[in-house]
């Protein structure tokens, strides 16, 4: 029953984030909001690792987190300096 609840709640975000990323303002607002849907994501794996009984899901949501983050700093580097960092 509380996985249930905690599904609910995630879907419920997942859907006030979708809005966010569709009706972002500027452009910094959707990658925040594309950064926060990964998170949730992130959870999601969790929480099924959880209640399934296989820890090694944590693993894999670690690894889904850091790529997440290395992803969101390269664009956000890619739309304030023009580039990656290539000469």
């Amino acid at each position: 029953m509380m996985f249930l609840a905690i599904l609910c709640a995630l879907s419920i975000c997942f859907l006030i984030i979708l809005v966010r990323l569709i009706a972002g303002q500027t452009t910094y607002d959707r990658i925040l909001a594309a950064n926060s849907i990964g998170t949730i994501i992130v959870l999601a794996i969790s929480i099924h690792g959880f209640y399934m009984g296989r820890p090694e899901f944590i693993d894999i949501s670690i690894v889904y987190a850091l790529i997440n983050f290395i992803g969101t700093v390269a664009v956000l580097k890619l739309f304030d300096k023009g580039t990656l960092g290539d000469k």
